[in-house]
């Protein structure tokens, strides 16, 4: 077994937390308040995130799936109002849905990318379509220009899910920032974290104050006259959260460029490997490589991901082939439309377009899912590592392709 161990961003190997992110948390302890709602770590962080993003408003919340809950519920949709989205996400991207009622509507994606594209979307567009949740998978920017001119075309807002794409950039811009709503979570496992958290961005005043009310049980914190003015659960983050966070907030941009240099130096290294395709974005696009996703051509490489990824245990490598199992309207809560109690409630009141999930209809989510094998990957690798994985890899395709 070859001596070198890959870091892992599920303990300290692969992550990077230090003397400031320590400072931080002594320094909410030792002050006593540690609500989110009297302190001040959370508001410097807000502040530090709309600053380096140039958004003009930051909600912080308690994770990833809150944030995406509370974009859904900042747009208000009414019972059984279709929300596009993706075949391949976390299904904490979905659920909100289903909570305010509306309906999630599965886009196919491009098999390459894994990502909606703006025909993808085009065809799921329906006269009760009320928003577009976009997910830039991987880290690799969806191509937001021209899923922008569809939704403006439309009239529809976009939401953004850029939980795995810190600062990763479509043509230019910031993705969270481009749609009406941008959503971000601190899970352990993304660009930076505290364990779990999230926020939302955005540029629209009167969505920044429903969904900051939204994290707050519908409480308007500092306004005259306050009242609880809609159904609204408590996200709110912690201090002791937004202090881990703003520790790392510095630390950012250098994680995501040693990401990056090693994901090219990886790329390069397998270039040539027959049966492998190494990630693929735009040219005027930014990566961020929250994984690093492989793809594996089955007819020159048997047994595809599956088989190589058994084959890389042998290097003691963890790739996880598909990245999920399944597409996510083939678990059992849209199978069997499993909601609250037996009612079924709100997949009855969906239209029977939105809930078609036809095989034939997405073709790119189960060509993309049969070809990925997905890498972990973090801001603690080194030279060393990548050289492993290189090598590795293309041992293990090479004896697969050789029978």
């Amino acid at each position: 077994m070859n001596p070198v161990r890959l870091p892992s961003d599920q303990d300290s190997s692969g992550r990077s937390f230090g003397d400031d992110e320590i400072a931080a948390v002594t320094e909410v302890l030792r002050s006593g308040t540690l609500t989110a709602t009297k302190g001040e770590f959370t508001k410097r962080f807000e502040a530090a995130v709309s600053d380096m993003f140039g958004v003009e408003h930051v909600v912080s919340c308690s994770s990833g799936s809150a944030a995406v809950h509370t974009a859904v519920a900042g747009l208000n949709p009414e019972p059984g109002d279709e929300i596009i989205t993706t075949s391949i996400t976390d299904m904490g991207a979905l659920t909100p849905i289903l909570y305010q009622g509306a309906i999630p509507v599965f886009a196919d994606v491009d098999p390459v990318s894994m990502n909606v594209t703006a025909e993808t979307i085009a065809t799921q567009i329906t006269s009760r379509t009320k928003a577009i949740i976009v997910t830039h998978i991987f880290g690799n920017p969806c191509q937001m220009d021209e899923i922008g001119a569809l939704a403006t075309k439309h009239g529809i807002p976009v939401i953004e899910d850029a939980a795995q794409a810190y600062l990763a950039q479509s043509r230019g811009r910031h993705v969270g920032t481009m749609g009406a709503i941008g959503c971000f979570s601190a899970q352990q496992g993304k660009h930076i974290t505290a364990g779990e958290g999230g926020f939302v961005t955005t540029n629209d005043a009167a969505l920044a104050r429903r969904m900051r009310m939204f994290v707050n049980k519908a409480w308007p914190y500092g306004e005259s006259n306050p009242d609880h003015e809609f159904i609204a659960p408590n996200y709110r983050t912690t201090e002791l959260q937004s202090a881990v966070l703003l520790a790392q907030l510095p630390k950012l941009r250098n994680h995501i460029k040693v990401r990056i240099e090693n994901a090219g130096r990886l790329s390069d290294a397998l270039k040539g490997v027959a049966g492998l395709g190494t990630p693929e974005h735009h040219a005027e696009d930014v990566h961020v490589y929250w994984r690093y996703a492989l793809r594996v051509d089955e007819n020159v490489i048997p047994g595809g991901p599956v088989a190589l990824s058994k084959e890389l245990k042998f290097y003691d490598i963890a790739a996880a082939p598909r990245y999920v199992n399944k597409p996510a309207f083939r678990c059992t809560i849209f199978a069997d439309q499993v909601t609250f109690g037996t009612s079924r409630w709100p997949f009855t009141l969906a239209q029977p377009s939105a809930l078609d999930y036809s095989s034939e209809r997405f073709p790119g989510t189960f060509a993309g899912l049969d070809q990925v094998l997905v890498f972990p990957w973090n801001e603690r690798m080194t030279a060393e590592h990548i050289d492993f994985l290189a090598t590795s890899i293309t041992e293990a395709a090479n004896k697969l392709a050789a029978g």
